[in-house]
């Protein structure tokens, strides 16, 4: 008979999985050993978990990533919640102390192993015999990829590795689900009947390979195209010429923005996402507004309107052939022409001009995401991806595992404090010779805490000063070559220099 670790290699295999990603603790090594795939490794759980989760939605595959048991696994947290909010298929197994110590509060092993990572896992188990490892591994997979998907975590004891067991049957599932017909038809008689419709594209039409199918929706019925807020993924081009631009976590300035208009679809994303509270209606009373998502809890939190559960890509190209044709009136989001000195938005504006034509943008810069929106448009398909969490210390790893995932260049834009929450991830990129430009910048501060303490009628904040980070020594200290670049005349020779490397490189870039 098969032991439990051959079993879970079939299983893997069956999935796709083609590296595991971890930190290595004593009650896994078992699992590592005779391993028939590449191990990457990071030198802290946060970072693993944020490279997988880069890795799984940029090679849109399932990840494999271990940990230890309770303390790995706390580590882990704050990315694993990410990974939760940006719908990443990451498989996380976890290794527990052997079962017949348990009863004895051994060292190192998790007592509730199956409650620490919830609610922000899709699934938790600790299999109540080794022989059922396996099955609770395909369920596992199976779970993390169904729409819409996310983490899933496996507790398995150390001595369950080497029991013999039976090997499960693999499964081939189609797992998407097609919105109803009957839901469809009702989307496009509000938008046939509509004068002014508007798209707000979220986070769900990148999972669901749906750019064509907006891009193809939009120019049939002429509508404008507004991004969710705080979008984790590319939506739609910023240079088309229906592009409207980007709805604030405001829903008073929702409200303004959308006013023109009269028929909403919004699609892969809540109505809406706040960052701050806020009164009266969530959108212009005038207007209907309908949803389209896979996860059933986008509908179920809609304050009003209606909705239709489904594969967004599918529903989108399904509403694109059976709209009626209606020119485009609107008015397209203008990008703008900072100032030349040594801002956010200048320095974006030549990452904008010098990028390598394919170049994909992972982002974690909280005061530059305005400026970015202003001077930095994405125009392509897999062109973007960020926090959908906003928790700090994903991007930084989160851009090793898209440039893992995919051939093309990779930007990280990284904020100085949102970059230290990880920082131990360089190390990896190293060791994996991950084709990642990280572009800090460096403004010393907490910035986007002090900018936003004033909805709380505050002018100071505690503990947001950052000066004195040298971003070049941590990065040569990583094995990553690195530059600082102060002044204008030295940023265009900077970049291209971090651009033209076909490996892991850092430019510390001061900014006002």
């Amino acid at each position: 008979m098969p032991t439990v670790r051959d079993a879970a290699f079939a299983v893997f295999e069956h999935f796709g999985v083609d590296r595991l990603f971890g930190n290595p603790g004593s009650t896994e090594l078992p699992m590592l050993k005779g391993l028939p795939f590449p191990y990457v490794m990071g030198l802290n759980e946060a970072v693993v978990v944020g490279m997988a989760d880069g890795f799984a939605r940029s090679a849109r595959k399932p990840a494999l990533v271990n940990l230890h048991s309770a303390a790995g696994t706390g580590h882990s947290l704050g990315n694993l919640f990410t990974a939760w909010k940006n719908n990443a298929p990451v498989v996380v197994t976890a290794g527990q102390q052997a079962r017949s110590i348990l009863p004895f509060d051994p060292f190192l092993y998790a007592e509730r192993p199956t409650e620490f990572p919830r609610p922000y896992v899709k699934y938790s188990v600790e299999p109540a015999r080794a022989e059922d490892v396996p099955q609770a591994l395909i369920r596992a997979f199976v779970t993390a990829l169904t729409p819409p998907m996310g983490p899933v975590f496996i507790s398995i004891p150390v001595d369950d590795w080497d029991r013999e067991c039976e090997m499960s049957a693999l499964p081939e599932l189609t797992l998407d689900a097609v919105p109803s017909a009957t839901g469809i038809e009702r989307i496009s008689a509000i938008i046939d009947g509509c004068e002014k419709p508007a798209l707000v594209l979220g986070t769900g039409v990148a999972n669901s390979q749906g750019w064509t199918h907006a891009i193809r929706l939009a120019e049939r019925c002429g509508a404008s195209v507004w991004t969710a807020p705080y979008n984790a993924r590319e939506t739609f081009p910023e240079d088309h010429p229906q592009f409207a631009g980007f709805l604030p976590a405001w829903r008073d300035q929702i409200r303004v923005l959308l006013d023109p208009f009269d028929a909403i679809l919004v699609v892969g994303a809540p109505v809406f996402t706040y960052h701050v509270e806020g009164q009266g209606p969530h959108w212009p009373e005038h207007a209907k507004l309908m949803a389209l998502s896979d996860d059933p809890q986008h509908l179920a939190a809609m304050p009003g309107g209606g909705g239709v559960l489904g594969d967004v890509g599918d529903g989108l190209a399904q509403l694109a052939e059976r709209v009626n044709a209606r020119k485009f009136t609107g008015k397209q989001h203008q990008l703008k022409k900072p100032a030349r000195e040594m801002t956010a938005a200048y320095v974006l504006s030549r990452v904008a001009k010098l990028r390598p034509e394919e170049a994909i943008i992972v982002e974690e810069a909280p005061t530059a995401r305005g400026p970015e929106h202003d001077v930095l448009p994405i125009t392509r398909e897999g062109g973007f991806y960020s926090c959908a969490s906003g928790g700090l210390g994903y991007s930084l790893p989160g851009s090793i595992g898209v440039a893992l995932g995919q051939e093309d260049k990779v930007l990280a834009v990284l904020g100085d404090g949102a970059a230290m929450y990880t920082i131990q991830g360089l190390f990896a990129a190293k060791e994996e010779a991950a084709n990642v430009s990280f572009l800090i910048m460096n403004n010393r501060a907490y910035a986007a805490l002090t900018g936003f303490s004033g909805e709380f009628g505050m002018n100071h904040v505690p503990g947001c000063d950052l000066t004195g980070l040298d971003f070049v020594k941590i990065a040569e200290g990583h094995g990553v070559p690195a530059k600082r670049v102060e002044t204008v005349e030295e940023l265009d020779s900077a970049l291209k220099w971090s651009f033209d490397a076909s490996g892991p490189t850092l430019l510390d870039i001061r900014i006002s």
